[in-house]
């Protein structure tokens, strides 16, 4: 350190008072914080997740009580409770239900839906119904389209892209309760962002059936399939 022969004594003065300050700047400041839940001063959000346990669809019949799996919920890893929107009891009627898991924390909430399609007694033992299989491929000729249905149980088959358009991936629940007639009853779909159907139609030789899909931004116009 070089000291000004003119006045040394009122520089070193000088130098320990800024060190002072450096010393009492250093000791008050503020404590950075750091948990799982906050950095600094940003919170940490964390958003639960929550899957079902078990098949996104089933099928029961009338009279029986539906034995629900549930689901799984975790919140930054650790398992939390979650609510369901309904339960589905042995003298509920036929008919096809959603049901919403969901799962909340301070930040959000999410959910994960099933859909249990409940069968009359009369369908599961009609022969006619029990022989009937429309699982194939379906197009559309108007967009050049596919629908795909699949096999779920006696009289009840899972639809992709219902509407033969835009909804490649997207799924109902069709059924055949009677001869060959077939519709989408009234459901809330999780695929669709709402309530669905069709109007009733019948299966016709060689394999061609025209319905009308029901559904969030979709048109009333007839929509035929024929088995590719």
């Amino acid at each position: 350190m070089i000291i000004h022969k003119k006045n040394p004594m009122k520089y070193i003065i000088r130098v320990a008072l800024i060190w002072i300050l450096i010393l009492t700047y250093s000791c008050n400041k503020e404590t950075i914080v750091d948990t799982p839940y906050q950095i600094g001063i940003s919170k940490v959000a964390y958003y639960p997740s929550i899957k079902i346990i078990g098949a996104k669809f089933v099928s029961i019949t009338e009279g029986q009580a539906y034995d629900d799996p549930g689901a799984t919920a975790l919140l930054n890893g650790d398992t939390i409770s979650y609510t369901t929107s309904m339960t589905i009891g042995a003298t509920d009627p036929p008919g096809v239900y959603t049901i919403n898991y969901s799962a909340t924390s301070p930040d959000g909430t999410n959910s994960d839906q099933r859909i249990v399609v409940v069968v009359p007694a009369s369908v599961v033992v009609d022969p006619v119904i029990i022989s009937n299989d429309y699982s194939g491929i379906y197009l559309r000729a108007a967009t050049g389209v596919t629908s795909t249905w699949a096999k779920l149980s006696t009289g009840v088959y899972i639809v992709e892209n219902p509407g033969g358009s835009s909804g490649v991936g997207l799924l109902v629940v069709a059924t055949n309760y009677s001869a060959n007639n077939i519709e989408i009853p009234v459901q809330d779909s999780p695929y669709f962002g709402g309530e669905v159907s069709s109007s009733a139609t019948t299966w016709n030789s060689p394999g061609v059936y025209t319905w009308i899909y029901f559904a969030p931004g979709y048109g009333t116009g007839p929509r035929t399939f024929t088995k590719q």
